[in-house]
């Protein structure tokens, strides 16, 4: 369904909300005939390109796209099977160079591109959102408050490596698209009211050229609780459990916390049980796959119990510490950043952009933490590029931020002079 028709208010953000109109029957593509059939449809049409993809993130191990929406104007709504069809290569060469609309394109861009779908132009809705102001920027608020269409969301957490697919999922999935290229005329009327296109340009070119794959050294230490873990060998049953877990998940193609939950490893990483009846004991130790592979999690412990390589009780890495511990480990840089962090949450008001948005939490702590010397706005300019802000972030908030260190700095240094 296509709504291209719809009215909206011209000077005003609010519509009234209207109930979606009921959707005709919705089919998915799922054989490569087909499949190139609908290629050559959605070459022939005109515009961006609209798209989505749904993944089953906590019932699946992988990110993997089960479900790929599209809809472009003067071609129509489609609906891909990505398992059945496989590699995605003519459709990615017929509409490579045009614009891509996505809501939240962090979130897809990965699992698009396994399946060869890569975007050179993208235009990110949610992004947008943020950009111009707007107090919730999820898909459903964005376009009642837009757009004056209720946009029900309660299919967003299933499961859909589900096949068949419910009728009323594939409803949920081609709404998602069939708005947005509405939607994105939307906001780009209020981005350009605001002053905000050049900005937003910039922002979505970055996004289109970053990469999502997260590739962590140690990644057992993101286990929820870790940190209530005392001592060396805890933590080496912990790191044990952890990749037993992982492994099997994998091996299964099941979400890890569905097989045996974080709460439960770390309870037995810190009671350290003597034996796999001990194991079984723990009243905390759960999950449908707690006792039905209770050997390979006793297993786990067992490695963890006896290896002489024992992990560090911090991470290892560049990371800088976390900021709440500062005024303890150097408390000038927490001065830094605590005087950076209100220079800049006032031009947070002023353009009306949220802070982490303005320049990301992590640029500004590490530009704290270590400052570049000699401290100048050149030298501030320099290090932010380097950290990967963007050009209007720089030009922004350069200056701001050099202030606020200085006079930082001054505040340091003025009780030493009183007392000279």
């Amino acid at each position: 369904m296509t709504d291209e028709n719809h009215e909206t208010t011209e000077d005003s953000r609010l519509t009234p909300p209207a109930i979606q109109a009921p959707h005709t029957t919705v089919h998915v593509i799922a054989t490569r005939d087909e499949y190139l059939r609908a290629v050559d449809a959605i070459a022939a049409g005109h515009g961006p390109i609209a798209i989505d993809a749904e993944r089953a993130s906590g019932y699946r191990y992988s990110q993997r796209a089960y479900l790929i929406q599209i809809f472009r104007r003067g071609a129509g709504t489609f609906l891909f099977d990505p398992p059945a069809i496989g590699a995605f290569t003519e459709l990615n060469d017929a509409i490579g160079d045009e614009e891509w609309i996505l809501h939240a394109a962090s979130q897809d861009l990965s699992c698009l591109r396994e399946i060869g779908l890569n975007p050179t132009r993208i235009y990110d809705t949610e992004l947008a959102a943020r950009l111009a102001g707007l107090p919730r920027v999820g898909l459903g608020t964005v376009v009642e408050e837009l757009l004056g269409i209720h946009l029900a969301k309660e299919h967003s957490a299933a499961d859909w490596s589900t096949r068949p697919l419910p009728q009323a999922w594939l409803v949920y999935a081609a709404l998602d698209v069939e708005l947005l290229v509405d939607l994105r005329e939307k906001m780009g009327e209020l981005l350009e009211a605001d002053g905000k296109t050049f900005i937003a340009d910039q922002e979505f070119a970055s996004v289109a050229l970053r990469d999502f794959t997260i590739v962590r050294v140690e990644p057992w230490r993101r286990l929820s609780g870790l940190a209530s873990i005392r001592g060396q060998r805890g933590l080496a049953v912990a790191r044990e459990l952890w990749h037993a877990r992982d492994d099997y998940a994998r091996e299964i193609d099941t979400a890890p916390g569905r097989l045996v939950p974080d709460t439960a490893l770390t309870a037995a990483a810190k009671a350290l049980p003597p034996s796999k009846r001990d194991l079984a004991a723990i009243k905390e130790f759960t999950g449908r796959a707690s006792r039905s592979q209770l050997d390979r999690w006793w297993a786990a412990v067992e490695r963890g119990m006896a290896t002489t390589d024992l992990p560090t009780t911090r991470a290892p890495g560049e990371s800088i510490p976390a900021p709440r511990i500062w005024s303890d480990r150097n408390p000038e840089a927490d001065k830094r950043l605590k005087a950076a962090r209100a220079a800049l949450t006032e031009l947070s008001d002023f353009f009306h952009i949220p802070l982490e948005n303005l320049l990301t939490p992590d640029t500004l702590r590490r530009v704290a933490w270590s400052p570049p010397e000699p401290l100048t706005v050149e030298s501030i300019i320099g290090a932010l590029a380097e950290l990967g802000a963007r050009p209007w972030q720089v030009d922004v908030t350069a200056q701001k931020i050099l202030v606020a260190f200085v006079e930082a700095n001054q505040s340091i240094e003025a009780p030493a002079e009183s007392a000279s």
